[in-house]
């Protein structure tokens, strides 16, 4: 076996030498860093704890204080942070694609390319993958992107912060087959190579030709660290900056031979894997087919150490970008091994380096899911989530502060105060994404963390209306309120589970917001509450505590209206499912059809309806579509309604149609009123072209006037827009390579990356995202000689012309019928599993099957009613448009993550109704209409209360939330309702017939 050494071993081991002597300060520096933030986390809130504490002289207090003092702390300390690295304290928060903007993908495997390969599509080959997507779209690790596999034979790739033209960029580098090439690093010490050299750096261009105009000689940009800082390991070989990069930053010349036929590329390996060095050191193995062999033997012996022990480097090039740069050690042929001082980590992404070449199955061309949306539109999303969680939060603080007084209301008002804190600060703390529906999320947990208070003040309440202390209320209060408060909640988070497991990624962060909610909102109602509630009474500053009723003591026969009820809930159940079946298909979203969601934008105002009517006709002559949605997006100032909207359409569904087709099919509706970007380039002059000669052949003087010209152009970019801010290079060479086809179609050239350079006239600097790339409104483009002046001109014009007839649209959403399918079946799936789970909770608790039956009853009820509702809703808004808000309600992924949340907030209702059952009935067997009346009515105020906040919240959600989560707040208004309405007239009466019924069989038996 043949060993590579890596010259950066050498270079690596100076810099540790030369900073020895600093090691053991900067290693004492972390600790103390360390120690520091421990004690500021961990030591000085249980100081303060029993500061405060003793100050109170309440020093058994002292460890509570301190641990909700901890608590806030670290739910802080994300945000302390970013102020002490200078930034703002809320770039802490990490915002999800739907509101930063960015973009979700998932690209399938071309299964018949792998078929037509016989490559096994397996777990391995899929991890391999992966890796190979991450070097094309993220090579220096620097980019907040997440690549990982799902399904058997699907690639999840998110891309939070890009904008719709630097997703397509990424499209690009994804589903392009992607190159990888051995090539030895140029050396003033080899004499062929210093004439490349003076040559190539007195020319701004990537190639260096010889007098045919072969390419012998290429720069390739060097891959910076893993810091995202430039790689200093190359400083003895020849690099120049890169322009448009940050100082520093630099490109590595290379030779290569003038024939093709005789490079070294990825097509020849066979594999790549981790080894061990002949010194058990991390090293990379990889195995060359017979001509690989061949070429690389001859590569290897010609580039063979020199006697004075120079040692040529043998650079890695994956998609032209240098991955690293070994030195040759001896010749090599089929099988070889690279070392150096590599870790584990270094040693994996190597070989996702050469396997990315080496794949032989590639991606499907087109995403079979995609959601895309520009930053504007999450600007304006977020402006409306802001607003209904504050006017939320002011609402449920006055009620609570107005209906609980001075004492209790307080109390709860500071409690559900620092739960956000903590909400939020947890959410940062893990790095989870805020998404749309987390966001809805946010504020749903606003209403339900009142519950556990209301609870807890109705029992306090009771004990009070029984002649108990006000201690002693307090502490049966929270005592018997703690095991209804668990189980209630416990259910919820059964349901945002399994949200998690089988959502999207929008949806998980509704489950994520969902879950740590109902955590800490416990967490302050028995914890935080109760200390408040001690403190206050133990130091006599609370010596009466004085609580408004909703509803006084009621006696109500509810059993005895049962039929009734069986009724109502029998007809809304089957004029809504009515409304259902006649709206077919109409009902789901693309989530579950399939189909295209694509935003665009006029540059002047339009009327929704006009706007309507025309894309109907365009889609039903283009299509023979009549079925789709739009949706006006208004701006984050609000002054942009009838500027932006969002169609949905299935026509993609269709054999021939995609993304381009139903685009077309927009801009044709409305003709030159689309924003557009926009090129003008001026006139095209030639460059001289330096011609290198080789050292065994001579070119002749007069030769050297005939050789090919490289030209020059200015290029300038505009738009409609006025959040333009100019185009990537790397969209800027797309758009270009693009048009550079034969008559068949058939790309021209192979390295299109090489035909360009460029000087930056006027640039923007990325800003905010990781995934901001620099962009340009004005550069002098640099043509190589191999394009032609007539194919260069040929090509802008076509640029020009295709920029100028098709819009730039903001937004695109793409279901396959394939992924609809799947989420179809999740869906069925997490409301089947939900519901099992929930059988199998209240079995364990209740120690009776009956109770999880009963409760289930209802949850079906509910689900049905809810569906239903949606349905005839938008049957209303097709006759009296927009009233009440109605609208074209589609079900898609969040509104089952909707249904999900009733599930478990109308549970919540039915447990503490059972619980109070379970009370009442005491270790009575049987149960009888008295005993569940009596429960009914105790825990009525209760019910009421719970319900009235909630609603609150989610009718102000529905009202101000914004179009995103329209559909999503609607189920949750008509859910509360349903839920509060099931948990007295459905579970209850369930319950007792399905006792009853128990009883029956058990005496007959």
């Amino acid at each position: 076996m043949y060993l590579f050494f890596a010259a950066e071993e050498v270079t690596n081991g100076v810099t540790i030498v030369a900073e020895e002597a600093t090691t053991g300060d900067s290693a004492m520096m972390q600790f103390a860093k360390i120690v520091l933030v421990l004690f500021l986390c961990f030591g000085l809130p249980f100081i303060l704890g029993h500061l405060i504490a003793k100050a109170l002289k309440l020093r058994d207090l002292a460890s509570k204080i301190g641990w909700i003092l901890c608590a806030i702390t670290l739910a802080s300390s994300p945000f302390m942070y970013q102020m002490y690295a200078g930034n703002s304290p809320w770039s802490a928060i990490k915002l999800g694609i739907d509101l930063a903007g960015g973009s979700n993908l998932v690209y399938a495997l071309d299964v018949k390319a792998a078929e037509k390969s016989k490559v096994e599509v397996s777990g391995d080959l899929m991890g391999k993958m992966v890796g190979a997507i991450i070097k094309r779209i993220n090579p220096d690790g620097t980019k907040d992107v997440v690549v990982r596999q799902v399904g058997a034979d699907r690639v999840e790739v998110i891309i939070p912060g890009a904008d719709k033209q630097t997703v397509e960029d990424y499209k690009y580098k994804m589903t392009k087959l992607g190159s990888l090439e051995f090539a030895i690093v140029a050396t003033p010490r080899n004499p062929k190579h210093q004439t490349i050299i003076n040559k190539a750096q007195s020319s701004p261009s990537a190639i260096v030709r010889n007098r045919e105009g072969k390419v012998i000689a290429r720069w390739h940009p060097i891959k910076p660290l893993p810091n995202g800082e430039p790689d200093p390991s190359y400083s003895s070989a020849v690099t120049r900056q890169i322009v448009g990069k940050p100082d520093g930053f630099e490109e590595l010349l290379v030779v290569v031979d003038e024939d093709e036929t005789k490079h070294v590329t990825g097509q020849y390996l066979r594999s790549a894997s981790p080894e061990l060095g002949e010194d058990g050191s991390p090293a990379v193995g990889f195995l060359f087919n017979s001509d690989g062999a061949r070429l690389f033997r001859r590569l290897t012996r010609q580039y063979k150490p020199l006697e004075d022990g120079f040692q040529y480097q043998l650079s890695i090039l994956l998609d032209d970008l240098v991955q690293s740069a070994p030195a040759i050690i001896t010749e090599i042929g089929a099988r070889g091994t690279i070392t150096g001082n590599f870790t584990q980590e270094e040693v994996q992404n190597l070989v996702n380096v050469l396997n990315a070449g080496a794949l032989p199955v590639p991606l499907e061309k087109a995403p079979i899911q995609e959601y895309t949306i520009g930053a504007l539109l999450g600007e304006a999303t977020i402006q409306q989530g802001k607003t209904a969680l504050m006017l939320a939060s002011v609402a449920v603080l006055i009620f609570m502060l107005g209906f609980y007084g001075r004492y209790a209301g307080v109390i709860a008002d500071v409690a559900l105060l620092i739960n956000m804190v903590l909400i939020v600060g947890t959410m940062a703390f893990i790095k989870a994404s805020f998404t749309l529906p987390g966001l809805a999320g946010l504020v749903l947990t606003i209403g339900m963390a009142v519950d556990a208070n209301v609870l807890i003040f109705e029992r306090i309440r009771e004990e009070l209306g029984r002649g108990s202390s006000l201690r002693m209320a307090i502490q049966n209060g929270f005592s018997r309120a703690f095991t209804t408060i668990v189980d209630a909640n416990v259910t919820t988070l059964i349901t945002a589970v399994i949200l998690y497991f089988i959502g999207t990624d929008q949806v998980k962060g509704f489950a994520v917001t969902l879950f740590i909610g109902i955590v800490m909102s416990m967490f302050a109602a028995l914890y935080i509450g109760r200390l408040f509630f001690d403190i206050l009474e133990r130091k006599r500053w609370m010596t009466e505590l004085k609580m408004r009723r909703v509803i006084g003591a009621t006696h109500w026969d509810f059993i005895n209206k049962r039929h009734i009820a069986a009724v109502v809930s029998l007809v809304l159940i089957a004029i809504g499912l009515v409304a259902f079946w006649n709206r077919g298909d109409e009902n789901y979203d693309i989530d579950f059809r399939g189909g295209t969601m694509v935003s665009f934008r006029f540059t002047e105002k339009h009327d929704y309806q006009e706007t309507k009517d025309a894309l109907e006709e365009k889609f039903l002559a283009n299509f023979n579509e009549s079925g789709i949605t739009l949706e006006s997006l208004p701006g984050a100032d609000g002054e942009d309604e009838g500027l932006a909207f969002k169609v949905r359409s299935t026509a993609t569904n269709l054999e021939g149609v995609g993304e381009k087709e139903v685009e077309q099919a927009i801009n044709e509706a409305f003709p030159g009123q689309l924003t557009r970007d926009k090129m003008e380039f001026g006139t095209i002059e030639p460059v001289a072209v330096e011609v290198v000669e080789t050292e065994t052949e001579e070119t002749p003087a007069e030769e050297n006037a005939n050789q090919p010209e490289r030209h020059a152009v200015v290029l300038s970019f505009s738009s409609d827009n006025e959040s333009f801010n100019g185009l990537t290079f790397d969209t800027i060479t797309r758009k270009l390579s693009e048009q550079l086809v034969d008559e068949e179609g058939n790309p021209k050239f192979t390295d299109e990356a090489s035909l360009f350079a460029f000087d930056v006239i006027e640039g923007y600097e990325p800003q905010g995202s990781d995934n901001e790339v620099q962009r340009f409104e004005k550069i002098k483009l640099i043509a190589d000689s191999a394009l032609s002046q007539a194919d260069l001109e040929d090509a802008l014009k076509k640029v020009q012309m295709d920029m100028e007839e098709n819009p730039a649209f903001s937004g695109v959403q793409r279901f396959e019928g394939r992924v609809a399918s799947d989420a179809k079946f999740n869906a069925l799936y997490a409301i089947g599993a939900s519901l099992i789970a929930i059988i199998a909770y209240i079995w364990i608790r209740f120690q009776r099957i009956t109770f999880g039956f009963a409760a289930v009853a209802a949850l079906v009820h509910d689900v049905l009613c809810v569906i239903g509702l949606v349905a005839l809703a938008s049957y209303i808004n097709s006759i009296f448009p927009g009233v009440l808000g109605f609208e074209d309600f589609k079900i898609n992924l969040p509104m089952i993550a909707a249904l999900l949340t009733i599930v478990g907030y109308s549970l919540n209702d039915t447990i503490v109704v059972f619980d109070r059952i379970r009370e009442v009935r005491g270790k009575n067997p049987s149960l009888d209409e008295t005993m569940v009346n009596t429960s009914l009515n105790q825990t009525l105020a209760r019910t009421l209360l719970t319900s009235l906040t909630t609603l609150i919240v989610v009718v102000i959600l529905y009202a101000v939330g914004g179009e995103g989560i329209h559909g999503f707040a609607f189920c949750l208004v008509v859910g509360v309702v349903v839920g509060t309405y099931s948990s007295i007239f459905v579970a209850s009466p369930v319950l007792l017939f399905l006792m009853k019924w128990t009883e029956k069989r058990k005496a007959t038996t």
